[in-house]
Order: C-alpha cells, then sequence, then structure tokens
C-alpha cells in the first residue's frame, strides 16, 4: 500500500505582497487525435480574457476560514487557492503538480487530484496535511494536458472513502479508492480511458466514473469494487480519440440518473440501474464540460462556445428539472462549476488547457443571469464552496 507522505516543513507558499502567485488548472482537452508539438490539443487562438483586480484581503494566520470561501485547484501551479467570493484571492496552499479536481468533507478537509497523488489540506487553518501517493504507475510526474495522474475525485458521503480518477496515458485509467482515516490507497478499479469525472451515488453505495475517451461511465459498487460500463455517445463513436464528442462531467439527480451534457444539443440520461440511455434536447449549441446542480436539482452545464469557435461564445446552461433552459453568456473560455449553498449564485472556473484560458472565474446570479468576474488563480480549474 501507498504510504502517506506527511507536508514538509515550511509546506506553505509565501504570497507575494498581496499579490496572487501564478496558478494554473486545467481541464484535458477534447479531441485527443491531432497534437501540437507541445502535446496540447491545437485549436484556434482566442484572446483570453482577465478579471478586474481589486484589493485583496490578507491572510491573517490563525484566523479560521470563513463559511462560503471559494477553493480551486491550480493546474498549472502546485497549488490550491482560497477566494473570498466578492474579493477574490487571500491564501494559497501547495498541494503537487498539476493539481485537477477537488472534494471538500464535512471536517473541513479537502482532497485533492495532483499529478502525485492526492494531496490533503485543513481548509480551516489553510495548511497542508501531506500526500498519498497513487497505487498506479501513471508515468513520469508531468503538467499539461494529456498527464497522468489524478483527474475526477469524489469523496463518500459518510466521508470514510475517497475515489480518485487515475489517467495512465496509453492506456486505460484506474479508479483508486483512499481510506480517509489511515490515509492509505487500499484498492484500484481499472475503469475507461481519461476518467475526467467521478461521482458517487447519494447512498453511498455506488461509484461513477465518467470515461471521456472511451465514451463510457463505469459503475463501480463500493462494497464489491465489481464494475459495469456504460456507453454514453448520443453521437456514436465514430472518430475514436480524434472526436469530440465525449462525455466530460456528469451530475447525480436525486433519484439516481446521471446528466452528461453533450454540445448544448443533448443530455444523455443514464439509468445505472437499467443501463438505459435516454436523450433529451438542449439549446445552447456549446461544447460542454463542468456539470452541476442546485439544491433544487437546476442542472448548471458549462459551455467553451460552438467547436471550432476558438472558446469564444462560451455560455453558462440553466436548466430546471421541467427541462426549461436559460443560457447566459460567459466571457472567454471556462471549465467547472460550482454552486453557493444557497443555490442562488454559479462560481464557473477560467482555467482551459488550450488558449484562451484566464485567471479567474465568474460568478453568475442565477436568478439575475447577471454576471461578474473575480480575479483568482492561473487557469482555475477544480473549485468547491467551503
Amino acid at each position: 500500500m501507498a504510504a502517506f507522505v506527511p507536508r514538509p516543513s515550511g509546506g506553505r507558499r509565501p504570497w507575494r505582497a498581496l499579490a496572487v502567485p501564478a496558478l494554473a488548472l486545467a481541464l484535458v482537452g477534447c479531441g485527443g487525435g491531432v497534437t501540437g508539438a507541445s502535446g496540447a490539443e491545437e485549436a484556434p487562438s482566442a484572446a483570453a480574457p482577465t478579471a478586474p483586480s481589486s484589493p485583496l484581503p490578507r491572510d491573517t494566520a490563525g484566523r479560521p476560514t470563513p463559511s462560503g470561501t471559494l477553493l480551486t485547484a491550480d493546474f498549472g501551479a502546485d497549488t490550491v487557492t482560497f477566494l473570498h467570493p466578492e474579493r477574490g484571492p487571500f491564501a494559497s496552499v501547495r498541494v503537487g503538480t498539476a493539481p485537477y479536481g477537488l472534494a471538500v468533507g464535512a471536517d473541513g478537509r479537502a482532497w485533492v487530484a495532483t499529478a502525485e497523488g492526492v494531496a490533503v489540506v485543513d481548509t480551516h487553518t489553510r495548511e497542508s496535511l501531506g500526500r498519498v501517493p497513487y497505487r498506479t504507475q501513471a508515468g513520469p510526474v508531468t503538467d499539461g494536458e494529456y498527464r497522468g495522474g489524478g483527474m475526477g475525485i469524489a469523496l463518500a458521503p459518510d466521508g470514510k472513502r475517497v475515489y480518485v480518477g487515475v489517467n495512465v496515458p496509453g492506456g486505460p485509467g484506474v479508479l483508486e479508492v483512499l481510506d480517509t482515516r489511515t490515509l492509505r490507497m487500499v484498492a484500484s478499479v481499472p475503469v475507461g480511458l481519461r476518467p475526467f469525472d467521478v461521482d458517487v451515488s447519494r447512498d453511498g453505495r455506488e461509484v461513477y466514473a465518467t470515461n471521456h475517451d472511451s465514451f463510457d461511465v463505469t459503475a463501480v459498487r463500493a462494497d464489491s469494487l465489481e464494475t459495469r460500463r456504460f456507453e454514453v455517445a448520443p453521437y456514436g463513436t465514430e472518430g475514436g480519440l480524434g472526436s469530440w464528442l465525449k462525455p466530460h462531467y456528469a451530475a447525480v439527480r436525486e433519484d439516481g440518473r446521471l446528466l452528461l451534457p453533450f454540445e448544448g444539443e443533448r443530455l444523455a440520461v443514464l439509468d445505472p440501474r437499467t443501463g438505459r440511455v435516454t436523450v433529451e434536447p438542449m439549446t445552447a449549441n456549446t461544447h460542454q464540460h463542468g456539470a452541476a446542480l442546485t439544491p433544487d436539482g437546476t442542472l448548471l452545464a458549462v459551455g467553451t462556445g460552438p467547436i471550432g469557435s476558438g472558446d469564444r461564445e462560451a455560455s453558462l446552461t440553466i436548466r430546471t428539472p421541467d427541462g426549461r433552459e436559460r443560457v447566459v453568456p460567459l466571457d472567454g473560455a471556462h471549465e467547472d462549476v460550482a454552486v453557493s449553498r444557497d443555490g442562488r449564485t454559479a462560481y464557473v472556473t477560467g482555467g482551459f488547457t488550450r488558449d484562451g484560458s484566464w485567471d479567474g472565474l465568474t460568478v453568475v446570479d442565477l436568478r439575475e443571469g447577471t454576471t461578474r468576474k473575480l480575479p483568482g488563480g492561473s487557469r482555475p480549474l477544480g473549485i468547491a464552496v467551503l
């Protein structure tokens, strides 16, 4: 079993005056068939929007993190960032190379999927608690769009297990299981290619890995670790790894079904009890990534813009449970989304691996449809509301 690596002394990175250090987090790209010299997917260039600068609150040592603080994972740096929802970033903690997704438990511990292992952060004190290495050999530790290591990550409802999807370049991915009491990886289960997202059923009995490059979802029983594979490909699988029309993120509805938006045109609804996939129409005409549900069951789906648009015409789709939709335009590329506890505000990260990413978030008033920019990080990807 992989051993827990405690944080080194002086684990917190000092801030430069009151400015935020370069942080970056990115989502793996979509096509996968054509890459540039750097290994990242080639795409039309787009001017990256910038977040407005604003006075930042000072990170006072010993003062607990306020409720409602935002936490982002920063793919291009080795940090997570704490952000005031009105004024922006005020602290960062080093976690490991290329952090991707994150999950936060009721005890205040954040679990962060990095290229090196799952980092553990005390969000109350803003301190690193160390890192748990993966069992899986995912190749050399690197950053970049196709790097090996953790991607999607989720916490069991009882807080006893963390599930992380590990990308293994050149091969199938793995779902690794972390015991939160012993801080050890206790199991690993083969899943599909590049597990972008990981979700847990509301009763904790099943875990779902959304596998981008294999057009499928792997369901894993939490007790026996038995697996089932469900193809989710409303456009078919023609084009294989070079296709853009792949699953990215899922959201688990109260009735247990998984919602997977595609291209702002089709919502795939997977019933894991039967394996049946039904398709409902959508209206945004956009390449879709992040997804989340508000407390009342409204689906939020992040759009990066139509394929070939150079990541212009980004949007956030707000889809009520009865299928009615509003589409809120966003300025520039975006990746993932989290919602405030009262369900009134969405926070959409500006991180992206291709040209057009920017260093901040867009804050969306879900009732009014208004937006504002919030500075924070460099290519922030995963996000949670504390």
